[in-house]
This record gives structure tokens, sequence and C-alpha cells, in this order.
């Protein structure tokens, strides 16, 4: 079996010293990556900047990017012979509609922005989706959560979708725990309680694997 995932944050560069991002640390994403590969799956993990090392497991390799566009087509090279996607990345939804060649010097009390719009990497690939691969989407929401993450699963065509929310202590960006609840299109809903994000991945990709084998 061959898995696409993408982790981590973009960056955006404003210009040769400043970047927009996000605080993804990929340590989800790679829980996940080296959860499947003791599975015995191959993993490709398309990586966005992060400061965690390369995944020891010889069926992972790391393919590092930084924006979303380069992410896009790493992960265009691999999706149609993957089996699985799953989409954790944490992706830019906008990036500087131009690159300054030089750093920005300070000038005035503002400085106005314009930002254009970041290919959607998981809608636009889900174009593509066969019926037998296996898309898994993630939102990571603030408000009005389960609306929003099921909109999304919708949208997107994904199979399931993990929902995380900034208001449950312990979980989202940084921590090495997470709290998670993952929707299916059918409106199953599976809770994941806070603990490790690798138990978390672990019971993700169980998950995952049940779906793709169910029980006769």
């Amino acid at each position: 079996m061959h898995i696409l995932l993408t982790a981590g944050p973009t960056y955006e560069p404003l210009d040769p010293v400043r970047f927009l991002g996000n605080r993804s640390t990929g340590k989800m994403g790679y829980a996940i990556a080296e959860a499947f590969a003791a599975q015995g799956a191959e993993v490709t993990l398309i990586s966005g900047p992060s400061y965690l090392p390369d995944p020891a497991s010889p069926r992972i390799r790391t393919v590092r990017v930084e924006t979303a566009a380069e992410m896009y087509a790493a992960a265009s090279e691999v999706a149609l012979e993957a089996d699985v996607w799953v989409f954790a990345a944490a992706v830019a939804d906008y990036r500087p509609a131009k690159v300054g060649v030089d750093k920005i010097k300070k000038s005035g009390e503002t400085l106005t922005l314009e930002l254009v719009k970041n290919v959607d990497i998981a809608a636009t690939l889900g174009q593509r989706k066969r019926p037998e691969q296996f898309a898994v989407g993630f939102a990571l929401e603030t408000t009005n959560e389960l609306a929003h993450a099921q909109d999304k699963l919708r949208r997107k065509k994904f199979d399931l979708i993990v929902l995380n929310s900034l208001r449950d202590a312990g979980a989202g960006f940084g921590h090495d725990t997470n709290k998670v609840t993952v929707l299916d299109a059918a409106g199953q809903i599976v809770n994941f309680e806070l603990q490790s994000k690798a138990e978390v991945a672990r019971g993700l990709v169980s998950l995952i694997m049940a779906k793709l084998n169910p029980a006769p």
C-alpha cells in the first residue's frame, strides 16, 4: 500500500527575509507517517518547513518543500499511484501577490499587502481521484467546528475528515498531545480523547485500515 501524506506548514515568501506562515510543526503528520510505516505501508511524506528530522523508517520517503505551490507539485507527482491520500498539512490559503527582491524597508505608518489565493491541493487532486482511492482531510477550526468540518468533507469529497479544535487544551499546533473528532461521509463520528499524537496516529491508521478492509 502506498500512502501520500502531507504535513507541516507552508511558508509563502514576502521578501528574502520574511514570510507568511502558521504555527504547524508537522508533529501529527509525521506521527501518522510512522504509524502507516509500522503497518507495512510505503509512505511518501511531503513536508513543509519543520524542525523535525526525517523519519528513520526506510518505508518513508520524505520530500521537503516550502510553499503551497511546491507542495502541490510534489503531491501531484505521486497522487495517481497512491492508494491513500492524507492531507495533514496546514497549507497557506493565500500568498503575497509580489515577492520583494530585496528586504522591504520600513516606511510610513502602515503597509498594505496584496494576497492571492493558493491552489487548493486536496480539492484539485480530488478532481482526479479514482473511486478505489481513499482520501483523508484535516480541519483545524475555532468556531462552528462540526459544521465547518462537515462542509469541508462534502466539498472536497473526502472519505474521512479529522477535526481539531484550538479550543481544546493540549490539542492542535505545537503540542505532543492531540484530541480529534473523525467524521465520515455517512455521518459517523469517532472521538479520540486527549492522548499523545503517536497514539492518535495509530488510532487514525487503524480506523483508515478498517474502512479500507471492512470486516465481513
